[in-house]
């Protein structure tokens, strides 16, 4: 059998285009966050997996007969045998208790377990626990979750998931070289931030309007679980200041684009800066039963980040290159082996610090 497809039922299914069409979604979705009044402008990241995740438990649990329709289509998936055949291929992610029906199918794809608790008494206790919980497994990136008032007496049930990520530059950044520089705005101003250099050569790719960074991870980095893996952050600069509003609805509307925008070999490079930076944003859709929230901080060792999600129901190169990323860019972490989007983000000002 090909090692991209899974055998389910009556169906092969294609895990490769199946994960190319949860990458594509994701840029679509990315598009929509940042085209939002909420994070216009603004620094903003969410885990297209965390997300994608909660959701697949939710859609794969007995009490979605019309939702799963309705997650299924929103994920671009035939079934939810589909995402499962995603997921048990991506790094495990840490679950929510579930339903004991389906224990089998949570315990071998997400990891999951199951706990009995009480709504109708405890609702704020409960809400709390999950916080704590969430708090617990993103290694005290993800505070404060679930706001108040998010579990009611009335809540049937809770899937969740939690993501920590942490790893270290293939080639760390030499501190000493770390220096402020201007970073511009679309505002035409500009604010001081502190810029890593080096001058090892790197995997970057020109095209049309825009530049791909891929900076890899040491290899045998954890997930936090203890799980190896193969990943690479990607910077997308586009040439213009003020380009990227253009480049993301490009990569959005571009089947694959992930995909045919890999960087494949090192160049030598003159000027190359990166900005130091760490973010937060979060997502309440308590009108649909879904939170999220997401951190990503890098520096000159490496990366960390996390996730996590609450689901709710109520009843061509040249010789040498530059790449400074002094203007408003995109990020992506992914597995490289697979091509799973972990993390995709927008940095508009790496000088705010808020959340």
């Amino acid at each position: 059998m090909n090692p991209s497809s899974v055998q389910s039922k009556s169906t092969t299914i294609d895990v490769d285009e199946a994960i190319k069409n949860q990458n594509d979604l994701a840029l679509i979705f990315s598009k929509n966050l940042f085209f939002s009044a909420k994070a216009k402008h603004s620094n903003s990241v969410f885990s297209p997996a965390s997300i994608n995740t909660a959701l697949t438990l939710a859609a794969s649990g007995p009490d979605l007969i019309d939702g799963s329709t309705e997650i299924l289509s929103f994920l671009r998936a035939s079934s939810t045998d589909e995402l499962n055949a995603v997921f048990s291929k991506i790094v495990p992610i840490k679950t929510l208790p579930v339903d004991p029906s389906l224990k089998d199918l949570f315990e071998n794809f997400f990891k999951a377990v199951y706990d009995r608790v009480d709504f109708r008494s405890k609702a704020e206790q409960v809400r709390r626990e999950l916080n704590e919980w969430a708090e617990v497994h993103t290694n005290g990136l993800i505070k404060d979750l679930l706001p108040d008032g998010s579990i009611k007496d009335t809540t049937e049930y809770v899937y969740g998931n939690a993501l920590y990520f942490k790893g270290q530059w293939e080639v760390p950044f030499d501190k000493s070289y770390t220096e402020d520089k201007e970073f511009h705005l679309l505002s035409g101003t500009s604010v001081s931030v502190p810029f890593m250099s080096s001058y090892e050569d790197q995997y970057i790719q020109a095209y049309d309007g825009f530049k791909v960074l891929r900076m890899p991870y040491r290899q045998g980095c954890s997930d936090g679980d203890g799980n190896d893996g193969s990943f690479s952050m990607y910077f997308y600069l586009p040439d213009k200041n003020d380009g990227l509003d253009d480049l993301v609805k490009a990569m959005a509307s571009t089947s694959g684009f992930l995909d045919c925008h890999v960087p494949s070999r090192k160049v030598a490079v003159d000027e190359f800066r990166i900005p130091k930076f760490k973010i937060v944003y979060g997502l309440d859709g308590q009108d649909l039963g879904l939170f999220h929230k997401a951190c990503v901080e890098i520096d000159e060792e490496g990366a960390e980040a996390a996730a996590a999600t609450f689901v709710t129901s109520y009843r061509g190169c040249p010789r040498y290159m530059d790449f400074v990323a002094d203007h408003p860019f995109l990020f992506v972490i992914r597995e490289d082996t697979i091509g799973t989007v972990l993390f995709v983000g927008q940095i508009m000002d790496p000088s705010d610090k808020s959340s």
